[in-house]
């Protein structure tokens, strides 16, 4: 073995070329002034001809014995090579009021044995100027105190630290002022009550800048920025629309790395939750592109819906019997909904949000007991599983505005009626059919007044069912391909935006 090419206390004096001058000490409790700090010269390792120079300075003392402890965690064999960087990450700690020191092991020769004097009853430390070395795969400590305001700000991200907080935004030259305005057009309905809605029957704008299907539109909730229409696609990106004025693309976000199935508006219309089968949840500020809320999902998001009630609480669902509820303000689950099924198609909240309803995939040869679930919010009971028996899966449920019913799309290409009221039963003597579904997640709604029910359809055409009847008053030939959405305007009554599978978006009045 080789030997060590570090010069210690009880080497050689042609080795060493000064010495410190300790002063001597009578007892433990003797402390060295600063006066007598003098630079100290060794050899560094490597080479016999180099020296370093650095300082010494008195340990603090606070323990009644006046005497900091060094704690050294020395390897038992160290033979360096003069062709060979050392760098390996063996630390020297010196523990003087709570306070640790921390070298890399290159330095830890350098300032070992002569850090202590030999025979006294006080030692000293060396501080290194340069900056410790980082160890890869190791992580920081983070307080318990400093964890908890993180999470109580939600500023980080739960998901893996390569990942960016912000998320990548395409804007227009004049997206900025467009997102804040409010449109002339809709500006003389703010001030009056929704009127009786009229079937749209002319195409006003065409928009094809998604590249692949889109799979969810919504208008924003805020009535005087109801002129966005956000559209949720394949193609890993989350739109905004200007839909009313100019038909133009305001924003672009891309947060997700796969198709993005679900999306939603909060109820301010700041933000907007999103989720996709790469299994992250994202709730970005729609001005800035910041990621306020991010978190990996254990599954792949089929579905999600903010609470009624409490904007801070949203639900989701996706490719496990799990659905489960998170709270924004501590990026955490509040509970979770199970259930003996393999994917959630769909998540309705019915009136004040005590009570909601979960469409799922399980169906058997004879009947589908368990394909729309009742659950209690609060104890994430589950209430009924008894609610539709027919063997057809349902893609999509939608609330009456004003009666305590809802609407079930299925597979049997038709919608059925249920109360929304215990024990949700089915009306038998309504059935709204005609339209085709034919395994595509085709999307219903009600109109705002209530009076109609819309729907897409497989072969590219939009129904308009009325409500009380459950006759077809108009079929209005959309697309060329499946259209799987169709929304009102919540304060246009004669404004209706449609999606298609091949990613095009137009606006009909």
């Amino acid at each position: 073995m080789s030997s060590s090419l570090v010069a210690y206390d009880d080497s050689d004096p042609e080795a060493e070329t000064e010495k410190t001058e300790v002063p001597s000490t009578s007892s433990r409790q003797t402390s060295l002034p600063s006066s007598s700090v003098k630079p100290v010269q060794y050899f560094a390792p490597g080479s016999l001809r180099t020296k370093s120079t650095y300082e010494m300075q008195p340990t603090e003392n606070t323990d009644n014995f006046g005497i900091s402890i060094v704690c050294e965690n020395l390897p038992e064999h160290y033979a360096p090579n003069n062709n060979t960087d050392l760098t390996s990450p063996y630390c020297r700690r010196a523990y003087s009021s709570h306070a640790a020191l921390c070298v890399p092991y290159k330095n830890y020769e350098q300032t070992s044995s002569s850090s202590r004097n030999s025979g006294n009853g006080t030692s000293q430390k060396r501080v290194h100027k340069d900056s410790p070395t980082t160890i890869k795969g190791i992580r920081p400590y983070i307080p318990k105190r400093l964890r908890q305001e993180n999470s109580s700000t939600c500023g980080e991200e739960e998901s893996d630290p390569g990942e960016s907080s912000n998320c990548y935004v395409k804007q227009d030259v004049s997206g900025e002022q467009t997102v804040r305005k409010i449109s002339e057009i809709i500006k003389p309905y703010l001030g009056s009550k929704y009127k009786l809605t009229e079937i749209p029957k002319s195409l006003v704008f065409h928009m094809f800048k998604h590249s692949s299907p889109v799979n969810e539109i919504q208008w924003c909730p805020v009535r005087e920025q109801s002129h966005m229409l956000l559209s949720a696609s394949m193609d890993k990106t989350i739109k905004i629309w200007d839909a009313v004025d100019t038909g133009c693309c305001l924003k672009t976000f891309s947060c997700h790395s796969c198709a993005v199935r679900a999306s939603q508006w909060s109820s301010c219309g700041r933000r907007i939750l999103s989720g996709g089968f790469d299994s992250m949840l994202h709730l970005t500020d729609v001005e800035t592109g910041k990621q306020i809320f991010s978190s990996k999902n254990e599954f792949r998001i089929s579905a999600l819906k903010f609470h009624p009630t409490d904007s801070n609480i949203f639900v989701c669902g996706g490719f496990s019997p799990e659905v489960k509820a998170w709270d924004i303000r501590t990026c955490k689950v509040t509970r979770v909904y199970k259930a003996a099924v393999q994917q959630t198609l769909d998540i309705l909240f019915l009136t004040e949000g005590k009570e909601f309803l979960t469409s799922t995939d399980a169906v058997s040869r004879d009947s589908a007991d368990r394909t729309i679930i009742a659950w209690d919010f609060q104890s994430a009971a589950k209430i009924s599983n008894q609610i539709f028996h027919e063997r057809y899966t349902c893609p999509s449920l939608a609330l009456h505005p004003r009666d305590s019913v809802f609407v079930a799309q299925t597979n049997g290409n038709y919608m059925a009626l249920f109360s929304s009221q215990r024990p949700y039963r089915i009306n038998k003597k309504k059935r709204y059919e005609g339209h085709k579904v034919e395994g595509f997640a085709v999307c219903c709604e009600f109109s705002p007044d209530g009076t109609l029910l819309v729907t897409g359809s497989s072969d590219g055409k939009v129904f308009f069912y009325n409500y009380h009847t459950a006759r077809i008053i108009r079929t209005l030939s959309a697309h060329k391909e499946a259209c799987v959405s169709a929304k009102f305007h919540p304060v246009l009554p004669s404004l209706l935006a449609t999606c298609d599978w091949t990613g095009e978006i137009k606006i009909w009045q």
